[in-house]
Order: C-alpha cells, then sequence, then structure tokens
C-alpha cells in the first residue's frame, strides 16, 4: 500500500476516526486505524466493538492495499509534521514509513486480516436532520443522560421521530430535558414513529464532528444498529435494548404557579450563589416567588448570599430548593431571554418551558428542604 495526500485532510480524518477508540480496547487489533487504499480514495476505520467511525477522502494512490496502523501514535505524529504532502508507504508486513517534506519516520504495522470486518447498514427506517439543528438539540439535552450504569438504558439518548418532528430525550432521574424539531420527516410506509435508544458516548460524540452547517445527516436505523452519514464521514453504532422510561406519564399537566424572570438575571445570580453552596453540606439554592419578586439565597457555615429581581408571578406564591448544578445546567441551556418556570408545590418537579411555542421542556427535581 502506498498513498499520498494532503497532511492536513489526513489529520482531520485521524481526529475524526480515533473518537471511537476505546480507551482499553478489548482486543489489541482494536487500538489501531484500519486504512484501506482504493482507487483515488483512502478509507480511516476505528472502532471500539460497537462505535465505528469511517472517514474517506481523495488520495494519491500509487499501490492499493490495506494496513493497521497503532491509533494514537500515528495520529499525534501526523499531528507534528509540517503542512504539506505526506506519503504512507507499507511494503510489507512489519513496517509502514511516512514521509512530509524532509521528515521520515516509521511504525510498526499490525495485520489489516484481523481488524473486525464492519458491514454497512442497507436497510432501516431514513431520517434526514439538518447538522446543525441535530447537533444543536444534542447538545441542549446530554447533560441530562444518566453516567450511573445501574439504570443502563437511562444511559442512553431516546430519538423519536414522527411525520412532523424529531424529538430528543434524556433523563437521569433528576431532571429531564427534552428538545423538539418541527418539519416533515418521510417515514416507511406504514411506521408511524421511529425510536431509538442511542448510548450517550455515541451521541455525545456524533454532536462533535458533526458539521454546523445546514446539511443533512442521514439516518438509517434499524432495531438493533443506526448509522450516520454526513459529508466524507460514516458513523454507526449498537443501540440500547429495551423499553425507555414513559417520560410523558412524568410531565405534569396542570400547575399551579408559573413564574418568569430575565434569564440572564436568574443565570448570573444563581452562579454567585452556586459559589457558597458548593461550600454548604447539601450544595442547595432556595429560590421564593412573592409579590414579583424573586429572592434566590444560599448558605453555608463560611456565610450566605441573598439576591433579589423582578419577576412576574401567576398563581400561589413559593419557596423551592434545588441542587445548584441541576438548575444550573438547565439555564445554561435555555436561550430564551425570559425563564418561564411553572409549579405545583415546592416538593414536586419544576418544569421549564419555552416563553412562546413547545420546542423544548426541562424537569428538575426539587430537594426537600425542612424548615
Amino acid at each position: 500500500m502506498i498513498f499520498s495526500m494532503n497532511s492536513q485532510d489526513l489529520l482531520e480524518g485521524l481526529n475524526t476516526v480515533t473518537r471511537a477508540l476505546a480507551p482499553r480496547a478489548a482486543k489489541q487489533i482494536l487500538e489501531g486505524i484500519l486504512i484501506n487504499a482504493s482507487g483515488d480514495r483512502v478509507q480511516l476505520t476505528c472502532s471500539d466493538g460497537s462505535l465505528v467511525i469511517e472517514y474517506t477522502n481523495a488520495a494519491d494512490i500509487k499501490e492499493e492495499g490495506q494496513a493497521v496502523l497503532p491509533g494514537k501514535l500515528f495520529t499525534e505524529l501526523i499531528r507534528k509534521m509540517p503542512v504539506g504532502e505526506v506519503s504512507v508507504s507499507v511494503t510489507d508486513r512489519r513496517s509502514a514509513v511516512i514521509r512530509c517534506l524532509k521528515n521520515r519516520s516509521s511504525l510498526a504495522v499490525m495485520n489489516a486480516d484481523e481488524y473486525p470486518e464492519f458491514q454497512a447498514l442497507e436497510t432501516g427506517s431514513s431520517v434526514k436532520i439538518p447538522q446543525n439543528k441535530l447537533r444543536e438539540m444534542i447538545s441542549r439535552v446530554s447533560f441530562a443522560i444518566a453516567t450511573d450504569e445501574s439504570r443502563q438504558i437511562l444511559t442512553g439518548c431516546l430519538l423519536e421521530v414522527s411525520h412532523t418532528e424529531a424529538r430528543l430525550v434524556a433523563l437521569d432521574g433528576f431532571r429531564l430535558a427534552m428538545q423538539k424539531l418541527f418539519q416533515p420527516f418521510e417515514l416507511p410506509e406504514g411506521v408511524e414513529v421511529v425510536k431509538a435508544i442511542i448510548p450517550g458516548k455515541v451521541i455525545n460524540e456524533l454532536s462533535r464532528i458533526l458539521p454546523d452547517d445546514d446539511a443533512f445527516c442521514n439516518m438509517l436505523i434499524d432495531k438493533n444498529r443506526m448509522q450516520c452519514t454526513f459529508g466524507n464521514i460514516r458513523m454507526s453504532s449498537g443501540l440500547l435494548a429495551g423499553e425507555y422510561i414513559d417520560y410523558r406519564r412524568i410531565l405534569p399537566a396542570d400547575f399551579k404557579t408559573e413564574a418568569r424572570a430575565n434569564r440572564i438575571s436568574v443565570q448570573d445570580a444563581i452562579d454567585r450563589a452556586s459559589l457558597m453552596a458548593r461550600e454548604g453540606k447539601n450544595n442547595l439554592i432556595r429560590m421564593s416567588f412573592k409579590d414579583d419578586v424573586l429572592k434566590i439565597t444560599s448558605n453555608a457555615e463560611l456565610g450566605e448570599v441573598e439576591e433579589e429581581m423582578d419577576a412576574s408571578l401567576n398563581g400561589d406564591p413559593i419557596e423551592i430548593a434545588f441542587n445548584a448544578r441541576y438548575i444550573t445546567d438547565v439555564i445554561r441551556n435555555v436561550s430564551d431571554d425570559n425563564l418561564c418556570m411553572k409549579f405545583n408545590s415546592n416538593i414536586s418537579p419544576c418544569v421549564v418551558v419555552p416563553e412562546k411555542g413547545d420546542n423544548f421542556i426541562y424537569l428538575i427535581l426539587p430537594v426537600r428542604v425542612f424548615q
């Protein structure tokens, strides 16, 4: 195998595919990058056994072939090289020679025949979502994906696509985050809703490599796997098996209190109150809505913080306490000018919704505080 290509293109591909490398690979061969040079294209592939990322780009192929090079070391080597044309030559099964300008390096080669063969997904439900919209949706719900493996289903993110909208839902037992995208979707005949529970690691990596433009990400989903294709990248992964929690039953239908306040003012006040809350035993922040005033307080043995700001209140006054990190995560993912919060009591969930429309819902469980 002998090929040459632009060093920046090669580095872009290596940075992309190595996101699929596992910190501790189950097999030594999965520590490597499979390079396939054929025709006028080079394809790079990395996998952890479930997640597979492939990158394809144009190259000058002098001799077709395959080789597996050490993933992290090859990437770092190319990163340190000057900008220019890189040539990679594998003339035996033992080593590869990499040249760029006056630089020459060699790397050990692993047997490409031992690399697992991953078949591209060819059947399933096809869904097209603008890349920038999907990227934004993921970024605004990923904080609520559970990390506790004891409830594995919650370590994934639920994707639901109907003929009129797509939803991403994440919940970890303390918070729920949902983003909606309203647009027409073409689904297979007889299919009303396409559902997939995407592993948290996979959907976060997808968000990181999706370009920020309005070209489509083509998603192909079957019962067990998902494949995303965009630009010169193809990413596939196994899906989590089982039924996701019925999040619709968690969301309250009615509320006794609705409060609004300037989002930036609330976020800044909570950021300041969090400094003190972190010094306390429970990392708590209290919010009190009364007489069109919002009071935010936190205290610890070292001191206390109290802030007041204007707010509009419709319904009963309420005083409620939250874990500072949980409420902060939600507010940072709201882009509206005003924060709209709905309550029933100080021990039932608080729901954050848009001022207008229905493009997101956040739910936060409060902390019971004994007066």
